[in-house]
């Protein structure tokens, strides 16, 4: 069985940062030592860190008359209520709105943003969202972990973001990782659903825990007496590794060939941008190299 536990976090010496010397928002530019990673950093006073990765995540990506997909969680509410503002303003025009999750429709209606049901037809300029946590080697995120709420599907959510022409994370810093652990949420039809977790368990045994998300209660192997059931009518487990992956693709791609697994809440796709939010900057990484370095 492939050993999933054996990966350790990068220590921070091979991954440096630039950070500029003055408080105006400036940008220097260089590759990873792996040339696989764009990155630059840009330094502010501004005391909410989150709230200024998600005003320049729509201000250096949300052009006029754009389709832009809009994601889940607090960074992606400060965008989306950005971008109304910006709206009303006028300083962007004729932007429409295709929501990830309720909470983001919800957010959009208030900002007065248009929002259109999404459909294959629909191109799909940008989509932000906020990943639950993201791989540094290869900006590989999982989506998913919260609770979802009514309609919420990992699968709309996973659609909408991968259909972007150009995709944004915005995120904090301590959700950018050398080695990722923690859940996957793992889609699965609930017919035979046990025989899916089993082989799903003896293949990361050591390494991970698997559990079914209930729609109540406690977590548990079994999901309880109630356990959580999809708008498509899926199960959810919850693979939980207890050590950092060796590699959270590489996990993806196994979960991809198992009978029974109907979709996973990891996105690797390129091109990607993460826009990281640390105290009084901004780290802006992009996997662009890794289309011409990598084999992913």
């Amino acid at each position: 069985m492939r050993n999933m536990a054996m990966a350790m976090a990068l220590p921070s010496s091979t991954s440096p940062f630039i950070s500029s010397s003055t408080t105006q928002k400036q940008a220097y530019n260089f590759t990873s030592s792996r040339k696989s990673l764009h990155r630059f950093v840009t330094r502010s006073t501004l005391s909410d860190d989150l709230f200024l990765a998600a005003k320049h995540t729509v201000d250096s990506y949300v052009k006029n008359g754009m389709v832009v997909g809009l994601g889940s969680g607090h960074a992606s509410t400060l965008a989306i209520q950005y971008l109304g503002q910006k709206l009303r303003a006028g300083t962007v025009k004729d932007v429409t709105a295709i929501s990830t999750c309720v909470s983001s429709a919800s957010e959009a209606a208030k900002a007065g943003i248009p929002l259109e049901q999404y459909d294959d037809s629909f191109k799909i300029d940008i989509a932000f969202d906020e990943a639950d946590i993201m791989e540094e080697e290869t900006l590989a995120a999982i989506v998913g972990r919260r609770k979802l709420q009514g309609d919420d599907s990992i699968i709309k959510e996973k659609t909408i973001l991968e259909a972007a022409d150009q995709l944004i994370f915005i995120i904090k810093e301590k959700q950018f990782k050398g080695g990722v652990e923690g859940s996957i949420p793992v889609l699965i039809k609930s017919v035979n659903w046990l025989e899916t977790a089993e082989e799903i368990d003896d293949l990361f045994l050591g390494d991970a825990e698997v559990w079914r998300r209930p729609a109540i209660g406690y977590a548990g192997p079994l999901g309880g007496d109630f356990p959580l059931v999809t708008k498509e009518g899926h199960n959810i487990l919850d693979v939980i590794f207890t050590s950092p992956m060796e590699s959270l693709v590489e996990v993806a791609k196994i979960l991809d060939q198992i009978d029974g697994v109907v979709e996973h809440g990891v996105i690797f796709r390129k091109p990607c941008t993460a826009i990281i939010a640390s105290e009084n900057e901004l780290q802006i990484v992009d996997n662009t190299f890794l289309m011409e370095s990598s084999n992913f």
